[in-house]
Order: C-alpha cells, then sequence, then structure tokens
C-alpha cells in the first residue's frame, strides 16, 4: 500500500512556470488522493513523466498539459497561473483588561 500523497509544502516562485505547472498538478492530484501512478493512468503518461513533471525537471508540451488537466478536471490554463500568496495574518491586540 502506497503512503497517502501530501501537497506541496511551500508556494512556487511565481517567475517559474515550470514550478507554478508542478504546484498545482501535485496539488490537485492529492485533493483527488491520487498516486502519480493514477494520474499517469487517467491521462495515458508514464508515471515516471508525471513524476518528473511534478518536480519541475521537464519541460512539458503543449499537449501533455491538455492530458494532465483533463485528467484532473481542470481547464489547462489554471495549471500555469501562480498561485496566490497567503495573506499574512495581523497581529491581533490583547483585550483590554478592566
Amino acid at each position: 500500500m502506497s503512503a497517502k500523497p501530501t501537497p506541496p509544502t511551500h508556494l512556487p516562485d511565481p517567475q517559474n512556470v515550470r514550478d507554478v505547472l508542478a504546484y498545482w498538478i501535485r496539488l490537485r492530484r492529492v485533493e483527488k488522493e491520487w498516486s502519480q501512478e493514477r494520474l499517469a493512468l487517467e491521462c495515458e503518461l508514464d508515471r515516471t513523466y508525471v513524476s518528473a513533471v511534478e518536480r519541475s525537471r521537464w519541460n512539458v508540451s503543449l499537449s501533455n498539459i491538455e492530458r494532465i488537466a483533463q485528467a484532473l478536471g481542470v481547464e489547462p490554463w489554471t495549471l500555469l497561473r501562480p498561485p496566490e500568496p497567503e495573506p499574512k495574518s495581523r497581529k491581533r491586540k490583547a483585550p483590554a483588561q478592566a
């Protein structure tokens, strides 16, 4: 039995399209609770290819971006859009004591 997939631990560099693509593919795959192997089967690609794409090791053709997006149930362009940075939490003032 394989380990439960985990989401990305940090946001990608918004200037690096391969990192952005890798981030979204992994996040969407994990949301579906799919292994890399399952994603590869769904889009008819090799598991090692999916793994390399998720690690930003390979350039990806538009055709393969379309195949991956279709398998994940999203529009291809959404995999290329940099994620919004999380807003920094504001420090709350301690309540005034009476």
